[in-house]
């Protein structure tokens, strides 16, 4: 089995693991980061997003062997205490329910807010309408981009 040397938070992580391996196995079974989720496993409901290289990625579908020379960043490593704006955002409005996509929904929210810092309420729509939530708290999800957005300013 192949050995890669993955760039995970900030740290040099090796792991082995077969090319086509899916980074969210990688992580979730290799390196003990449980917090991106395994959802749908196509990429098509954004709990196990990550990022690479700043943008919001699906974990589920992208194989191991391609991020040698990525930045991956995982809910984890996005602040070592929860104090990121997206994280204190998401407890003021306290968004989740049952809280399962969430990781997913606050990586996807901080790499578009590191993009967009000023965001219309279609562009947050926009932004976040890949990430499904089986609670419906869209609502607050919206709401806390928006106050992430402030404090970010």
């Amino acid at each position: 089995m192949p050995n890669y040397t993955l760039n995970i938070n900030g740290k040099q992580r090796s792991v082995s693991a077969d090319a086509d391996t899916p980074l969210l196995w990688v992580l979730r079974d290799e390196l003990d980061l449980v917090g991106t989720k395994f959802g749908c496993g196509i990429a098509q409901c954004g709990a196990c997003t990550v990022h690479i290289d700043g943008v919001a990625t699906r974990s589920c579908q992208t194989q191991v062997s391609i991020l040698s020379d990525a930045k991956i960043t995982t809910i984890e490593g996005l602040s070592e205490d929860g104090s990121h704006p997206v994280q204190e955002a998401w407890k003021e409005i306290d968004v989740p329910q049952c809280g399962y996509c969430q990781s997913g929904q606050i990586m996807t929210a901080s790499a578009f807010l590191a993009e967009n810092k000023n965001p219309s309420e279609e562009e947050i729509r926009e932004a976040m309408h890949g990430n499904i939530c089986r609670c419906a708290s869209y609502n607050r999800i919206e709401k806390a981009v928006k106050v992430a957005a402030k404090k970010m300013a």
